[in-house]
């Protein structure tokens, strides 16, 4: 492994030197500058993280806390991960990946012992444990979800209270007038999970302005619960004629119950979805839906807590335009 030592002898400078040029600590001149670098990008060398996190208070490191429940869809939360680990790389930084469910221990443990320099944090609820130690800590922050309250936090989100409307817009343009939602998880609901809640906000408003009936159902996902849900459905609401789905567990097993029950999808029953492009267009039949922008949620909130390290440190809530794409299953309510 290459030294520092090292680098100093082929560049024909001092140790200090080097350390200099990679800290920035000190004004080095361009020439000099110029043939250091030159020298570690010749030899390889690359600078020890520990060693460099104590010279300069800094890890260069992002910590991402992002609980891993049974009650949520891991590939999404997972491609938010991996493009937030990508854009951090992009800026210098490696991440520190968090999946317990440790709650405020997690965010004590990170600024107590320096672990990261930032953090982002998923699975935002409205009533977040975690947000008074963040504004109680000097160390930069980024939501990915909101929070009841945003006073003091950055956040990046899909904009689900409009998610809600959209989908509601798009069925009642339809002539649906019946309408029931296949929800997440009872759990997701009772911590009051940020970007369930909203969704709710936003197909309950505007299924009043329009008119619709609306029946919300919570729902574990997997083909009993399904299955149990929609017996309850149209036990409850015969004549519902449109679904909206905010599960991904819960799509294909919708979708096979309808057509065992002999109810075709769209002529019969029309089925609007809140997922992943990749499940709206590998299901039975291709979902018109709403797109959930993982990736750029991921880089949005790496591009802010970077900002926020620089010294920029406005905060705001950037919210995701949602846009739905309509497809095979969707069409006009029945006569």
């Amino acid at each position: 492994m290459v030294t520092l030592a090292e680098v100093a002898r082929h560049a024909g400078v001092s140790a200090s030197t080097v350390s200099y040029v990679l800290s920035g600590k000190r004004s080095i001149s361009l020439e000099t500058r110029e043939r250091v670098e030159a020298s570690i990008q010749e030899l390889g060398y690359h600078p020890n993280a520990g060693a460099r996190a104590l010279a300069s208070s800094k890890s260069n490191i992002v910590a991402l806390m992002m609980p891993l429940r049974s009650d949520m869809y891991v590939p999404v939360m997972m491609e938010i991960a991996i493009a937030v680990a990508t854009t951090a790389r992009t800026h210098g930084y490696d991440m520190l990946l968090l999946t317990g469910d440790e709650g405020a221990s997690a965010v004590r443990r990170v600024t107590r012992s320096g672990l990261a320099d930032a953090m982002i944090l998923m699975d935002v609820e409205l009533k977040d444990e975690r947000l008074p130690l963040l504004r109680e800590s000097d160390r930069p922050a980024v939501l990915i979800g909101l929070p009841a309250d945003t006073t003091g936090h950055t956040c990046v989100d899909l904009d689900f209270v409009a998610t809600g409307a959209l989908c509601v817009e798009h069925l009642a343009g339809l002539g649906h007038r019946d309408i029931a939602v296949i929800g997440e998880a009872p759990a997701v609901y009772e911590r009051h999970t940020g970007f369930a809640e909203r969704t709710l906000d936003g197909l309950r408003a505007r299924s009043r302005e329009l008119g619709v009936r609306l029946l919300h159902r919570p729902c574990e996902g997997g083909y009993q619960a399904v299955a149990a849900t929609l017996a309850r459905v149209f036990d409850e609401r015969p004549g519902t004629t449109g679904f909206i789905v905010q599960n991904e567990s819960a799509v294909e097993p919708l979708l096979g119950l309808l057509r065992q029950q002999g109810r075709a999808v769209p002529e019969d029953v029309s089925v609007v979805a809140i997922c992943p492009d990749q499940v709206a267009l590998q299901a039975s039949v291709r979902l018109t839906s709403v797109s959930i922008p993982a990736q750029e949620m991921g880089r949005q909130a790496v591009v802010r807590v970077i900002a926020k390290l620089a010294g920029q440190p406005e905060d705001e809530v950037a919210l995701l335009t949602p846009e739905l794409s309509a497809r095979a299953s969707s069409g006009p309510a029945p006569i």
